[in-house]
């Protein structure tokens, strides 16, 4: 889909559910490795799997190398072979009798027994025969164990030997015949019930025992995906994704949320540890997409491989390959190379340049073909170093890089990959490891993506989104950053692919869907960005009740809302605890001041070891705008008016009256200066007589006159001593004593707030380090381009603060089948 909402796509999940579509679930032999590690697979069941599914499984642990061994000990006629199977048996059997209960276990240690003797009497007579069958009993036993533990403790479920069904051509090309494989496929599924299917073995066309080679389950996972039609497939494995680069190797890599399928396979054909180009071959004509995901913490997201816009794209990712051979012939030039490249599908080839570079176990199958030719061929030890991205060979800016950061090493050719998505460099050394650091960081710096997320769509909203497109052109720091998301109150858009910043509003307009904080949570909790910020414009108390789920998800959070900033003290201290424990960056600078800098001169002062003794000023515009323009030639109301139909004030003009917002911008501010305080802390005049309080708006503003003889009177009380009146906010720290008002005060004429800009705020500032001349900080403390512009200031923040992050993988091995 080339747009994504947040309800198209939660509603299309819960219908797939309600289908009971299947998806395809592997697990590999580490995942599958002790008691503890199926437990956590059996709860990775429980709370993504249904009934109907598949489970593809690998051998448990290293089964499989145990059973090489054997083979290899039975062909030595190694006096050790059977104290080598009674130890295997005896694994086997602990993770039975572990698991089941004594009934079932029983079966279950009858079943292994059996298997136990077939495999003595293969040994014993024809070893050299039966390697596959040997190697098979892995997968079988695990995929017996997983089901019988399933029908104990979750669901019904079977067991199916994939032998009988899945047919390949051979044991070399692995072609599947999928004609026959889906039609004794179908006869083995049972309706109802979680089917578990035994990876990385099958039959040849003569009904022969074969394996799948390397990451051969993860290839029989997406068969099993093919021949059902599934729509996702879920490779669970023992790292939690696919990065930039051998997270073993190269600290700084980075997690590729989401790959186009072209991308993927590239990656797999030239050496990354946890894709095979093969696995993906079974999803070519299908639209099935691949996850890979963490068995050992199935809460952190994980990479999606499939079809997608232009932000996936650009991801780029650096790999190697050691231990290959450059080979030199005039018959890898021409016709004769595009022939040779093909069949022996080479790493890379120039047929001009008369070369291809193979692995080395293709040595002699090369000059076996070479000889037919009755030409030469030159074997040189070679490696390759790759860049790899989204038709990466089109793009001049990452080849011309690619080569000046290959400059001063020693590189026989750079070539372009036949499947476009690879740029390739033929070493003639090994890839060391700091030479793959160095190409990584100089290919793939600066390229975290950053989600964006836009609540509340009103006039600074709107304001934001306008200036948003030049923000982005003229300001490095942000030139990952990727708008993603649009929230109103009642409707939300949210584009995995993007969202066009300079048709934002339009795209809104005839593309949002209603949603409710539930369906937007959701979508929130999986984006696929290495970060995501949600921008909270909004003057919702509900909207900031979100917070805390946000910082659960590491989201960050730029707020113009007051809400959180103000709530009780013991709601604030959890906010800032679990952003604190999530790594979730919150800022909210545009709570007090708009765009004015007061919460970054309070913080740079206590950062720097400064101690704040008193915050004072006029924070509210409107208050600001009503006082500097009273002069008694009006009635108080009639100027209450005129700034209502200006827009100077709220709707409801008491909400700026009550002094309500000035209580909680002080308050705001005396947490930023380390105070433990609450809004029941700070004494609040409230210049709405008790009258008209609970009056509805329309009824206030008929019988606003009734505010006009106090003002008049405080008004002129403060004139005749050449005075004036400003609503003041005051906090003073003396000692242990801490004192904070918001009131109506009376100022001499020559005082710092007496005379400012109508709307203007003004904060004062006094420390330690500024007493006896006290920092002064004044504007603008409202408006939309200035609040809009704030908003940028801390995104620009934000992003600084990200771009030197980095999420370490959690790797437990590299399960290879």
């Amino acid at each position: 889909m080339s747009h994504v909402n947040v309800v198209e796509q939660l509603t299309a999940e819960r219908n797939q559910l309600a289908k009971q579509a299947v998806q395809i679930h592997k697990f590999g032999g580490s995942s599958l490795a002790t008691t503890q590690c199926i437990e956590r697979v059996i709860d990775i069941i429980r709370q993504h799997c249904q009934l109907n599914d598949l489970i593809v499984v690998s051998a448990n642990g290293d089964t499989t190398d145990a059973l090489f061994h054997i083979y290899q000990q039975a062909m030595a006629q190694d006096s050790q072979l059977h104290a080598s199977i009674d130890e295997l048996q005896q694994v086997q059997a602990q993770l039975i009798e572990d698991l089941l209960s004594p009934a079932s276990a029983n079966r279950m240690l009858d079943y292994l027994c059996s298997d136990v003797h077939q495999l003595k009497y293969w040994l014993a007579h024809a070893p050299e025969q039966h390697q596959a069958d040997l190697l098979s009993f892995g997968e079988l036993w695990s995929a017996r164990l997983l089901s019988a533990i399933l029908s104990e403790r979750v669901c019904p479920s079977y067991y199916a030997d994939a032998r009988e069904f899945l047919v390949i051509n051979n044991e070399r090309e692995c072609l599947v015949d999928n004609q026959l494989s889906q039609e004794q496929f179908s006869q083995l599924v049972q309706p109802n019930k979680l089917g578990v299917v035994t990876g990385y073995i099958c039959q040849d066309s003569e009904g022969k025992t074969c394996t799948l080679g390397r990451n051969g389950s993860d290839y029989s996972a997406t068969i099993m995906a093919s021949l059902s039609g599934a729509l996702n497939v879920t490779l669970w494995t023992d790292v939690d994704g696919i990065y930039s680069a051998d997270p073993r190797i190269v600290p700084s890599a980075r997690k590729l949320h989401r790959l186009p399928n072209g991308v993927a396979k590239e990656l797999g054909r030239l050496g990354n540890p946890v894709l095979h180009a093969k696995t993906l071959q079974p999803l070519t004509d299908h639209s099935t997409h691949l996850h890979v995901a963490s068995s050992f913490d199935h809460q952190i997201s994980g990479t999606e491989i499939g079809k997608f816009g232009q932000i996936a794209k650009q991801e780029l990712s650096v790999t190697y390959l050691n231990e290959l051979l450059l080979a030199q012939s005039e018959s890898f030039i021409g016709q004769l190379g595009d022939e040779a490249q093909q069949r022996f599908q080479c790493v890379c080839g120039d047929n001009k340049a008369g070369y291809i570079v193979i692995h080395q176990q293709q040595q002699k199958a090369v000059s076996q073909w070479l000889a037919s030719h009755d030409t030469e061929v030159s074997f040189t030890p070679a490696a390759i170093i790759a860049t790899v991205g989204h038709r990466v060979i089109h793009h001049g800016d990452i080849k011309a890089r690619f080569k000046r950061t290959l400059k001063h090493e020693r590189v026989f050719a750079i070539a372009d990959s036949a499947y476009e998505h690879s740029l390739i460099a033929v070493l003639i050394q090994p890839c060391s490891v700091e030479l793959l650091n160095h190409v990584h960081h100089n290919m793939t710096k600066d390229v975290r993506h950053i989600g964006l997320v836009v609540a509340g769509l009103g006039n600074i909203g709107e304001r934001f989104l306008a200036m948003l497109p030049e923000q982005l052109a003229c300001i490095p720091l942000l030139e990952n950053i990727h708008l993603v998301g649009l929230v109103s109150s009642k409707k939300a858009l949210i584009n995995n692919d993007g969202i066009d910043v300079s048709k934002a509003m339009i795209q809104f307009e005839h593309e949002a869907q209603h949603y409710d904080h539930e369906l937007l949570m959701s979508w929130l909790s999986h984006h696929p960005y290495d970060e995501l910020i949600v921008v909270d414009i909004t003057p919702s108390e509900e909207f900031s009740l979100l917070y805390p789920a946000f910082f659960k998800q590491g989201i960050h959070v730029i707020g113009a809302n007051k809400w959180a900033a103000s709530s009780s003290i013991e709601h604030y201290q959890h906010l800032l605890a679990t952003a604190k424990a999530n790594k979730s960056l919150w800022l909210g600078n545009t709570t007090v001041g708009a765009g004015l800098p007061v919460n970054y001169a309070i913080q740079d002062l206590l950062n720097s070891g400064d101690s704040i003794t008193e915050i004072s000023g006029i924070f509210s515009g409107t208050l600001s705008w009503l006082f500097e323009s009273y002069d008694n030639s009006v009635p108080f109301s009639t100027l209450m008016h005129d700034a209502l139909s200006q827009g100077i004030t709220e709707p409801d003009p008491r909400e700026d009256l009550s002094g309500r917002d000035v209580q909680r911008k002080l308050l705001i501010l005396a947490r930023m200066a380390g105070l433990t305080l609450s809004l029941s802390d700070i004494s609040c005049q409230n210049l709405v007589p008790e009258s008209l309080q609970s009056l509805s708006t329309q009824e206030f503003l008929a019988n606003a006159e009734q505010l006009d003889e106090y003002f008049a009177s405080r008004f002129l009380a403060a004139k005749q001593n050449n005075q004036c009146i400003r609503y003041i906010a005051r906090l003073s720290i003396e000692g242990e004593t801490i004192n904070a008002r918001v009131s109506l005060e009376v100022l001499n004429n020559d005082d710092a707030f007496a005379n400012l800009t109508p709307c203007d705020n003004v904060f004062l500032i006094k420390s330690q380090w500024y007493h006896d001349n006290p920092l002064i900080i004044r504007g603008p403390g409202a408006g939309r381009d200035v609040t809009a512009g704030g908003l940028h200031s801390d995104l620009v923040s934000i992003c600084r603060q990200l771009i030197d992050r980095h999420h370490q993988v959690k790797l437990k091995s590299i399960n290879t089948l």
